[in-house]
Order: C-alpha cells, then structure tokens, then sequence
C-alpha cells in the first residue's frame, strides 16, 4: 500500500515542476532556452460518397475473354454509369460496358512503368489486370462538343423532305425567303412557283435556285443557307451496347451514331462495322484505324433507313507486362506474333527483349507455347509465328543487374558508381568520387560479399589509400559488384564543437568547444559574469538531455493511461446509482484531461544546475564537460515571487528581504479551504524545490532530498521563487494506484496543462 508520506512526496514532485514551467512564464521572467509550444492540429473530415454513387464488379464472361482473363478485375472501383436515354432499356451488358473504367489511359497523377524503374520500385510480376481495347471509348458522354447539327453544311449534303432552305436577294431585286421541303420534296417560292429539290446537293441546290431566278431577274446576287435540318431514321443491330432505332440528325455519321448508341458490346466487333443501305452493304468501318491510326476515311454520312450492323467480335489475344498498350486485342485476319506487338505500340523503354511469353488455351488446358528471345525473332523472320484466338503474350522487364560500386566517408563526392568488373581499379573509384578531403585518413576498409553454394560470405581488406592511388597492386586492386569502400577519418575527427551562452556574461555568443572542455573554461573565455548576473536563475538545457526526457515521457504516457484507463469503463458500467456513475464519470474524465496533458507535452531539456564564482565551480560537481548543442543562459534578478497553487488569488509580487513565505501567501488572499498548509514548499529559480526553514533541497534531477552546494547558506524566500501550496491529497485519490508515479513526475518537467489537469 501507498502510504499517506509517499503520497504526499508525489504532489511536491508535482507542484515542484508544475510551477517551474509557471515560473519561467512570468512576465520579466526568460524562458528556457528551447523551448517548444505544441499547438492543437484541426482535422478534416473526409466528404462523403455523393449520392448514388456505386462500386461495381466487372464481370468477366468467357464469352467475352479468354479464360485467363476471368476474375482478374474483382472489387475493382468503377465510376457511376450513364443513364440509358429514355424509352432505350440497358441491357446488363450495357451496364457492365459503361461502368467500365479507362485501364488503356493511365490517370494523372499516377506512377508511370518507367518512374516505377527508374525509383527501383518496377513490379516483380506481371499484372493482367487488362481489357478489350478501344471499348471504353463509348463509354463517356461527348458532352463537351457541339451538337451535331450545328455544324457548317457541306456541299455534298443531299437535301431531303424537313430540311429549312433560307434564301436572300439583293441587287435589281431584294427578298429573303425561309421555305421547308415538303414531303413531296418540293419548295414553293414567288415567281419561280414549284420546284422539286429532293436527291439535290447542297450545292446543286444553290446552282438550280440561281439559274431560276435568272429566268425573271438580271444583275442580283443569291446567297442560300440551311435552316433547321431534317431528322433521319437508321437502325443498329447486332451486337451493340444498345441495339434499336434511332433518329438522329441527317448531317449524322457513323461515328457519330455509334457514341450516340453507346457503340459495340465487348461481344461485338471493333473491327468491321457494317453500313448497309437498300440491302447492300456500302462501308465497313474498322474502328482500330481510327483509335490506332487517326484514320476516318470510311467514316460516312448516314441516310434514312441505314441499318448498322455490328457482327460478332472476332479473335482475340492478350499482351501484358512492358508494352506501351497493354490490353486485350482484336485480330483481323491472319496476325503474327510481330504484327500484336506493333498494335500494341511496342516495347516499353524497360522491356526485356530477351524474353517473351505466349500461353495458350490447348486440350482444355492453359500452357506455356512458346518461351523465346524477340531479338532472335527479329533477326530470323520466319520464326516469327501466327497467334491464336486466347493467346496470352507476356513481355517481361530488364533484370535490374546494376555494375555498381558504392564509396562512402571523407570523399568529395560518396555514393555509387558504375565499374566494369575486373578493370576498374580502386584509384580509379577514388578518382571518380572527386578524391579524398583533407581530413581522410589513409586507411580504407573493403567489403566484399561473395555468392556460394553454402551461403553468402563476407570478406573484409585494409587498403593503404596513399599506395592504392600510387598504383601498388597489393592495394590497388580491382573492383567488383556491389563491393563498398569505407574511407576512414583520421581518428576522433570531428571539426569542433558549438556550445551557446547567454544572457549576463561579458561576452555572450556561440563558442567553439573542444574536447574534455568544461563549462568553467566556457564562462572564463566568455569574460565571466557581469554585474547583474543572477547566478540562482541560471538555465542550462542539453539536447541529450532532451531526447530523453522525450522518450521517457512518451514511454510514461503510454504506461499510465494503460495503467489508469484500464478499469475505468468496467467501473462505470458496474455503477448502480445515478450518482455513483456520475462520479465514476468524473474521475475518468479527470484521468483522461491527465493521460491528454502528458501527451501534449514536449522536454526542454532543462536540467538544474548551481553556479558560483568561477573559482568555486572549478573541479565541482557542476563544472561539467560541454557536449555539442549545450546552451547557458543566466539571467538577471527577476526582483520578484509567485505565489502559486491553493490561495484565493494567485499572482506575482515585489521581492522583500523583510518578508516571509507565509507573508507572500497572506499576500494572495490566504489559503483556501483544500489548501494542504503541513506540505508547503518553494520553487527556487534554478528548478530545485526547499521547504520552509530548511536547509535541504529537493534535486529533480536525483528525485531526492539535499544539503545547498558549495556551503552556502540559501535564503528561505529569493527573488524569482515560487511559494507553492499544494491541493490535500484526498482531493485526486486515484493517484494512489499509480505505480511509479514519483519517478514518472520527477523525471520530466511537467508543464501547467498537468497542474490544472490534476487540480
């Protein structure tokens, strides 16, 4: 069991750092040097899926791919399809078609193969995660282009019933005129009465109007344009996304019927659409022209009942790994494995043309065909073989076999470096690197991994630099793989050390240390202190130090709240009155401000430290080595004292010789009525914490009790001191349970967010 003395230990422990942080924040007070503020971080919540958003499977069909391509795209995210258009049902077919993604196209942003190469980080396998191509290109609304019959007409444009002709006058003769054919495909117009324009050109219609008017008018000019466009009828069957009739604008095409009819199903084919008119068949359009050529030659334009017919797709074959185009392709007529490789673009920069797969689909079973070398294809044409219908080819990645060497310590430039194994010497090496800096010694260490049977084995060589550079071949011996060469410093190299003093010395700065100097030597250089130097106020801070009390506070942070947290929900739960939950609540919720204040907390890595005449503090205790980074800082007298903790006012006041610590706490208002008055104790400016009439001290830095250093007798009350009255213990009982909790708050300088957590 804790007893009540041990208990009462731990909040002087507290208090002790609580109101060393509270000191060093009063106005006219210096605050530790490297100190940190933590501010709260805010968080944005993640925005929410919009509203009928879905993630969809790609199913995979055989009769769509080949049996090694099945199941490769399951839980792949997909974006929200388009709509079918009203009174047009999709089909399952045209569901799966529009939810599919763009794999041919890489987003941006992502990692390209050959950034994954050059980063080291190229994938060791083969993904197959492909699709049919060219699919995807109707899959996405052209939204963003004009419609299509608001398109500049052209002279081959064959006027029919429904189409607006606007024609002008001017000259001997002024009228405009707006006529529609009708469906005799006739126009009526004044003095040239009835006339037949049906099966016309555009620009045999401007011709045929000209010379009509002519009959009755001389010296005028004519301009004809179109007005609104008829509509047509054409009809899409076979193996479409979604088949049926559609009317379309008469200026349509059919490229634009397909993106208007979602284009062909993954059953159908890319590669020979078919226009047929008055039953015959009059275009056969390839759509890989266009996708992989920029061809659309054979695009033409639609006329009323036109029938577009899409036959079923025909066979097809996979190329995966380092193609520039990986995906699924369809073949057209007899294709060789050459003729594949150029349809998907060709070889990446990271290709390896020294290995190439194809597996196929034989005796209901899937296999390897052929494992063979590009180059020799290449070389030798007729070995160039034809694929087949479900052929999967795989072009693998270069084997990253790197001829490097790597070079590290006092050289111009360390880091890897080409060789040729067996001819680069180590002169050669230390030449490349820029050569050795002044400081280098001439010992060098060599580590070489050499590949056995039994194992790796590792064999280290000295190497005399100064005789390896003059070409002494015991030492100047040639380089392998992967070998590292560690160039040594001459020994304890280290250029100098800085250490910083501020404050009330003669000569504050930066100063080089060397080593074994001690903090006396640092203040004699600095020109001692001066006049108004506060010697009891200094503040000495080690980044050692710091990293420490880091790391034990984390480690502390997490020990408690395992240790304090632990039961508190079980105790709450078991609660059988409403006020006893309410209490159990409360004494959470304090250990939970507790837990969240130690984790906010960042060391300064502050430890108290007693100077005195430097006469006195030579060969002390306190005339420690300096270590880099180490900061001295010695204010001047803070003419004040704090009055902290259990009083009804807690503020700052004028120093007095004349007056007691009982006579600052009467000062702030008395105590009040959980003022623990048996415990009180006062913080000294340089961190220590002494009781009243006493000569001892409490060392934070040793969690114990001591006699005042170099014989001095310490005043009870000093400028820049703190009178702490601590809270009664019964006050946060669940403190009794904390293991440790003495080494826990002593060992860390706790900062006002604990005080106030706890009191």
């Amino acid at each position: 069991m804790t007893t009540k003395k041990q208990v009462l230990t731990i909040f002087l422990c507290t208090m002790v750092f609580a109101c060393n942080i509270y000191a060093q924040q009063i106005p006219g007070a210096p605050a530790a040097p490297g100190a940190q503020t933590q501010t709260g971080q805010s968080f944005q919540p993640g925005q929410m899926a919009p509203y009928g958003q879905q993630t969809m499977q790609q199913p995979s069909s055989p009769l769509q791919q080949p049996a090694f391509q099945q199941g490769a795209q399951t839980g792949q995210q997909l974006p929200l399809q388009h709509p079918a258009q009203p009174g047009t049902p999709a089909s399952p077919e045209a569901k799966t078609q529009q939810s599919t993604p763009d794999v041919q196209q890489p987003a941006s942003g992502t990692v390209s193969e050959f950034e994954q190469f050059i980063s080291g980080r190229t994938p060791t396998t083969i993904s197959t995660a492909i699709q049919q191509f060219g699919y995807n290109l109707f899959t996405r609304s052209p939204s963003t282009f004009a419609p299509v019959d608001k398109v500049p007409v052209g002279p081959d444009y064959v006027i029919g019933p429904g189409d607006e002709l606007r024609i002008t006058i001017w000259g001997n003769i002024e009228g405009q005129w707006s006529t529609i054919v009708d469906r005799d495909g006739n126009i009526t117009l004044p003095k040239v009465g009835i006339l037949g324009v049906t099966g016309l050109t555009f620009q045999e219609l401007k011709d045929t109007l000209h010379k009509q008017f002519a009959k009755y008018y001389t010296n005028f000019e004519m301009n004809v344009s179109m007005g609104n466009l008829r509509t047509i009828r054409v009809y899409l069957v076979g193996n479409a996304i979604r088949p049926g009739s559609y009317t379309i604008s008469s200026l349509s095409t059919l490229v634009n019927a397909l993106f208007e009819s979602g284009g062909p199903s993954k059953k159908g084919t890319m590669r020979d659409i078919q226009l047929k008119r008055r039953g015959k068949t009059v275009a056969r359009f390839d759509i890989y022209d266009f996708l992989l050529k920029g061809d659309k030659t054979k695009d033409i334009r639609l006329m009323p009942e036109d029938v577009i017919f899409v036959p079923p797709v025909g066979p097809l074959v996979a190329i995966a790994g380092n193609i520039k185009n990986p995906a699924i392709y369809e073949l057209k007529g007899e294709s060789k494995l050459s003729d594949v490789l150029s349809m998907a673009g060709g070889l990446t920069a990271t290709a390896f043309k020294g290995r190439v797969q194809v597996q196929r689909i034989e005796n209901h079973k899937f296999r390897t065909i052929f494992e063979g070398d590009l180059i020799d294809i290449e070389r030798h044409l007729e070995k160039d073989f034809v694929v087949q219908d479900g052929d999967l080819v795989k072009v693998f990645a270069v084997v990253d076999t790197k001829n490097t060497i790597m070079i590290s310590g006092p050289v111009a430039n360390p880091g890897e470096y080409g060789i040729t194994p067996g001819v680069t010497r180590i002169r050669d090496v230390v030449a490349l690197s820029g050569g050795v800096l002044y400081y280098a010694s001439k010992e060098a260490e060599l580590t070489r991994v050499r590949v056995t049977q039994s194992g790796p084995q590792t064999e280290r060589l000295s190497i005399d630099l100064s005789k390896a550079i003059h070409g002494d071949p015991q030492h100047n011996i040639t380089m392998e793989i992967n070998d590292y060469l560690f160039v040594r410093s001459v020994p304890e190299w280290q250029l100098y050390r800085t250490v910083t003093v501020g404050g009330e010395v003669k000569y504050p700065g930066v100063y080089t240390v060397q080593k074994g100097e001690r903090l006396s030597s640092l203040l004699e250089r600095a020109g001692g202190y001066t006049d108004k130097a506060y010697l009891r106020g200094a503040m000495f801070t080690r980044e050692r130090v710091r990293e420490l009390q880091q790391k034990n506070l984390e480690e502390i942070s997490v020990r408690l709240e395992r240790e304090l947290l632990s039961a508190s929900a079980s105790q709450v739960s078991a609660a059988t009155s409403k006020e006893e939950i309410e209490a159990k609540r409360a004494e959470y919720e304090q250990k939970q401000r507790f837990i969240d204040s130690l984790k906010r907390l960042k060391a300064n890595g502050r430890f108290t430290i007693r100077l005195a005449h430097l006469r006195l503090l030579k060969g002390s205790e306190y005339d420690i080595e300096l270590e880099e980074g180490d900061i001295l800082y010695i204010p001047t007298a803070n003419n004040v004292v704090s009055v902290a903790g259990s009083t009804m006012f807690q503020g700052s006041f004028i120093y007095s010789e004349n007056l007691s610590y009982k006579d600052y706490i009467e000062m702030s208002g008395g105590y009040t009525r959980n003022a623990d008055e048996s415990n009180i104790f006062i913080l000294k400016a340089d961190g220590s914490a002494m009781k009243p009439k006493s000569s001892i001290f409490w060392n934070s830095n040793r969690s114990r009790w001591e006699l005042a250093s170099f014989g001095e007798t310490i005043k009870e009350v000093e400028p820049g001191d703190t009178v702490v009255v601590p809270d009664k213990i019964e006050r946060v009982a669940w403190l009794r349970d904390i293991k440790d909790i003495t080494q826990i708050l002593a060992n860390v300088a706790l900062t006002a967010g604990v005080f106030k957590a706890l009191y």
